[in-house]
């Protein structure tokens, strides 16, 4: 089957996209009010994105300068490829996010669901952008210059990566900066509601929604999705010695089948006349899923002859259903987990913090569990112990299954932020209490679709990640890791320090960005009196400056210590050394990513809980303390957590695409030694 018609169902995701956000436009955007508070979050979305574009493009020219020096032309055209459409990927969607907030909180005015309907048409755009343009970018490579030429595809992979991690720190600093701002002084110490007008923070804070869970987001689930087709080729070069060359086509077939699987996700939302937003989510998740199965038995017997690809695809679909079920009753409000945090918050935000931090740390067993299981039982089902590159190319198949449906997954995800956006501009409009109760619970939804989202991520990056570690194995020559060995043990210990590393500096950027915010929100309540009483406007954007500034200065360390370290411990220490790294950044990054996303979601949920009417309401000493645990939460859950995903990914896939570089030029210190 020719990789021509897996290119054309991308284009044809991405015209659907472009419809859909034509019948966005269409909608009404409600009253001036409600369209002006709307273009001052566009533009300040806007801006922001330009910026950081701008420091983007530096860093994508000097890697593209350094990949052409020391490895090849074609594989810094992958690089520069993947990180332009990664962009894209962002940019899209939050372009049509900006535009669909207001119009969510107009059909709002009509009824919960023609909120519904807008807001989720706004995630479509982003879900099938993301997957159309990841499938097309792929196919691109794979037909110009050979399907079965590693270094390039994983070229694209890396810039796809790198500007993920960017994008998604950036995006967290800047949306948890404002976040915290506006609620530690506007709600705990000036006594006003969520997205109060009077806020100076409430437009850098509805800002960040979008530049961080929109665009961040995106980029974030663009390289998730394209990192598991690769991993996924890398390994059938091995596996393609006894399967043949289409164990080489199917990942990219399997990601074409998700796509039209998604499609039909995304279609029975539209069409829906369900009045449970969740269940309407859900449902669209399992009508995706199960096409893809069926999708997946056809390709699989179709190409290979053979049911052990289904059946590892088929675990990793199983395995993403399971982390996505366990994720939403650990931060879903109708659970046990977030019911608890909202009991503790009784007895003060000390309390609070300990239950969220409990529950968190709990949250990382089963998933744990369940990706364990997924490893061993995808790498069995493909005769792993009779030939271990089949098994390990099976690991690969399974990550596609976990996100092959990427199309809906990321359609509910980025749902959330336009309905929290929505609810945003309905209190800035002064809009009525039904309108907001209809955004709220669209919101609280949204913070637990947004959750799965997370999961599904996590978990594909730990199956992504050991699938691109055994190519990086093969690359360097290694076929077993010795931890007596001092150089590997010491590898290991610094790959397990990289996420901790990692999360505290991403947790202080936001605290630096957050006391600054903080301090001009105070600063602003005290010289200008006639705010709290409605008679002077706050200073927007000077908040929005503040964000944007803190943002772009404090992502650029985090982002790249994540491509410095790996390529610094091989050339120093060497091949088996790095391959210790890797070992230990993935095994502390998936826990901490699942422990940080779930904690966050909790604490977010049990406030919102509060907020609705338990334990006293808005306002009471319990609400106060849930707003001080959702204010740790929100670097938790939408910052350091999500990053960390990444952050194993790109660690993994910088040693794959500079394998031969630290194979003939790594081991320094042992040269030095004349070892």
């Amino acid at each position: 089957m020719s990789l021509i018609w897996v290119g054309i169902i991308g284009v044809i995701a991405l015209s659907v996209a472009f419809f859909i956000r034509k019948d966005i436009i269409k909608k009404d955007a409600g009253n001036e009010k409600m369209k002006e508070i709307a273009e001052c979050i566009a533009k300040g979305a806007m801006a922001f994105l330009r910026k950081e574009y701008k420091y983007l493009l530096i860093f994508i020219i000097a890697v593209a300068i350094i990949i052409g020096f020391f490895l090849n032309v074609i594989t810094a055209f992958s690089f520069i490829l993947g990180a332009i459409f990664s962009i894209l990927a962002g940019y899209i969607g939050m372009n049509v996010g900006v535009k669909a907030n207001v119009r969510t909180a107009s059909g709002a005015m009509k009824g919960q669901r023609d909120a519904l309907a807008v807001a989720f048409s706004g995630g479509a755009v982003m879900g099938l952008s993301v997957v159309g343009l990841g499938i097309l970018g792929l196919t691109i490579v794979a037909v110009i210059f050979g399907i079965d030429k590693v270094e390039y595809i994983t070229g694209f992979g890396f810039g796809a990566s790198s500007i993920a991690l960017f994008a998604r720190v950036g995006g967290g600093i800047y949306t948890k900066a404002a976040d915290v701002g506006a609620d530690l002084v506007g709600k705990v110490e000036a006594g006003i509601p969520e997205d109060d007008p009077r806020n100076p923070a409430v437009i850098a804070d509805n800002v960040g929604d979008n530049v961080g869970d929109i665009a961040g987001m995106g980029a974030d689930l663009f390289e998730s999705y394209v990192g598991s087709i690769i991993s996924a080729i890398t390994l059938g070069v091995m596996a393609s010695v006894t399967l043949g060359e289409e164990a080489l086509k199917l990942p990219i077939l399997l990601g074409g089948a998700g796509i039209i699987a998604s499609l039909m996700g995304i279609f029975y939302v539209k069409k829906s006349k369900d009045t449970n937003p969740q269940r309407a989510l859900n449902k669209a998740m399992y009508i995706s899923v199960v096409l893809m199965i069926i999708f997946s038995f056809i390709l699989s017997n179709v190409l290979l002859s053979s049911m052990k690809p289904f059946i590892s695809v088929l675990i990793g679909t199983i395995v993403g259903v399971v982390i996505g079920k366990i994720t939403e009753i650990y931060t879903s409000d109708q659970y046990d987990s977030v019911k608890s945090i909202v009991e503790k918050s009784k007895t003060g935000a000390g309390t609070n913090i300990i239950e969220g931090l409990a529950i968190g740390m709990k949250s990382t067993v089963v998933p744990i569990v369940v990706i364990g299981g997924g490893i061993i039982s995808s790498y069995i089902a493909m005769g792993g112990f009779e030939n271990s590159e089949l098994g390990l190319y099976g690991i690969a198949l399974s990550a596609i299954g976990m996100l092959a449906t990427s199309g809906t997954v990321i359609s509910v995800d980025a749902y959330g932020p336009i309905a929290d956006n929505a609810g945003g501009i309905a209190e800035m409009s002064g809009l009525s209490e039904e309108v907001r109760s209809i955004t709220d619970k669209l919101d609280s939804v949204g913070n637990t679709t947004a959750a799965i989202g997370k999961g599904f991520a996590i978990g594909s990056a730990a199956l992504t990640a050991l699938a691109l570690f055994a190519s990086y194995a093969q690359a360097v020559k290694i076929e077993a890791i010795n931890l007596l060995n001092p150089l590997t043990l010491v590898g290991l210990l610094i790959g397990c320090m990289l996420p901790f590393l990692f999360g505290a500096l991403t947790m202080e950027a936001v605290g630096k960005a957050a006391t600054k915010m903080v301090e001009e929100v105070r600063r602003q309540f005290k010289e200008k009196k006639g705010i709290m009483e409605g008679k002077e406007k706050p200073d927007y954007e000077r908040c929005v400056e503040i964000s944007t500034e803190a943002a772009l200065k404090e992502m650029v360390v985090p982002g790249l210590l994540a491509i410095i370290i790996p390529i610094v411990v091989g050339i120093i220490l060497g091949a088996e050394a790095l391959a210790g790294t890797i070992a230990g950044g993935v095994g502390t990054g998936v826990l901490l990513a699942i422990f940080m996303a779930n904690s966050g979601g909790a604490w977010d949920n049990a406030k919102k809980s509060i907020e609705g009417g338990l334990e006293g309401g808005k306002g009471s000493e319990a609400h106060k303390a849930a707003v001080v645990g959702d204010t740790v939460g929100d670097p938790f859950k939408d910052t350091s957590g999500p990053a960390m995903n990444i952050l194993i990914k790109l660690m993994t896939i910088v040693s794959v695409v500079f394998a031969s570089v630290i194979y003939e030029y790594g081991g320094v210190l042992l040269k030095l030694l004349g070892k």
